[in-house]
């Protein structure tokens, strides 16, 4: 309070009857409702509180000591009368405010708490379908819609199904510990019992491995695609991984010819890249195909005019792709005579690389969200 009164006595306040009495604590009343007025929050309160009731130096304790204390006989009377009224008043008035303050604390609560049941819900961010699995997705699905099955084999072979069951020798490069993952059998462990006794595991370097052990199992005629991962001893770039992913594709029946393999090899890359895409066949070399031929498609960047991703040749590599060895049913027991068909692996990074104009093979497993919200 601005030169507060209650810290002199009545006399010089030229206080000297009861009127005057009156008078100053209604001046003292109207103080206390002006600042209280203006608390409204319970740190507020607690600050007026000590203010005015506080024991050792609140209003109402000056004004004891102060004015009623010292005051003469004939005002004692007035001066304690007037200090019970006002201490009343105060109490009151504080406990009024402290139930207002704590009301409102409450209602605010509730407000934050509600559910407002009407208004939409959050909207999440939704994440999508890697494009490793669009494409495979994709390949599946024109491949079901020819009459195709799905199969899935072990990532763990034997060097039997990996290797000389597809007529792969012995000494073939792609046998060497450079090439492939070899695993060590841990101390005490059994051998593997399948495929060659004693010889060690490995990681298969491609998914053809399926097609042995669908057609032991597996009369003609077959027709299937096996997607999955396989891995060689390559150095990451941008165009090389020491995992990958494969979809090798098998039929066999009677009568199946090269214009047949020719024919789904076409219809497969037209309406995964596009109908006006043309293919053609160039001579190759596969152990587990004869004839052997790598499928190339006219550049999807250029239309086939020639760029420098296609290296000017208008043409781009897919995949390699064959007719069925006949050495090949010697394992499974087919008769070669009989039975023919043709065999293709699918690089699902190289054909999603072509499809959405990805360079680098690397972006697909480093889970950067700014490369996978452009395949949403």
């Amino acid at each position: 309070m601005t030169n507060d009164p209650t810290a002199k006595p009545l006399a010089e306040l030229g206080v000297a009857d009861a009127q005057g009495v009156a008078r100053l604590f209604a001046d003292v009343k109207n103080q206390f409702t002006s600042e209280l007025d203006v608390k409204q929050s319970a740190n507020d309160w607690e600050e007026l509180r000590g203010a005015w009731l506080g024991r050792k130096s609140g209003v109402l304790t000056r004004i004891t000591d102060n004015w009623l204390k010292p005051s003469p006989p004939e005002l004692k009377r007035a001066v304690g009368q007037a200090l019970n009224e006002l201490k009343a008043h105060v109490e009151a008035a504080l406990e009024t405010r402290r139930l207002a303050i704590e009301a409102a604390a409450d209602q605010a609560s509730l407000e934050r708490e509600r559910e407002d049941l009407s208004l939409p819900g959050v909207i999440r961010a939704l994440g999508t379908r890697h494009p490793l699995r669009q494409t495979f997705e994709e390949i599946e699905k024109i491949f079901l819609s020819l009459g195709y099955s799905v199969v899935a084999g072990p990532e763990m072979e034997t060097p039997y199904y990996n290797f000389e069951a597809l007529n792969i020798p012995e000494h073939h490069p792609a046998r060497d510990n450079m090439d492939t993952f070899y695993m060590s059998t841990p101390p005490g462990a059994a051998p593997f019992a399948e495929g060659a006794q004693g010889k060690p595991l490995l990681l298969r370097t491609h998914t053809s491995p399926m097609q042995v052990r669908t057609m032991e199992k597996q009369q003609p005629p077959v027709r299937i695609i096996v997607p999955g991962k396989v891995y060689r001893r390559d150095n990451p770039d941008a165009t090389h991984g020491f995992i990958f992913h494969q979809i090798e594709g098998l039929a066999v029946d009677t009568d199946i010819t090269f214009c047949d393999f020719a024919g789904t090899v076409e219809y497969f890359v037209r309406e995964f890249l596009g109908p006006k895409v043309k293919t053609r066949l160039r001579p190759s070399y596969f152990p587990f195909t004869e004839p052997s031929v790598e499928v190339d498609a006219t550049c999807v960047f250029c239309g086939g005019k020639g760029c420098n991703v296609c290296k000017q040749s208008g043409w781009i590599e897919l995949f390699g792709a064959g007719m069925v060895d006949p050495a090949v049913y010697g394992f499974v027991n087919y008769d070669p005579k009989r039975l023919s068909g043709f065999a293709f692996g699918l690089g699902v990074e190289r054909l999603t690389q072509l499809k959405y104009n990805v360079n680098d093979l690397q972006l697909y497993y480093q889970n950067d969200v700014r490369f996978l919200r452009q395949f949403a």
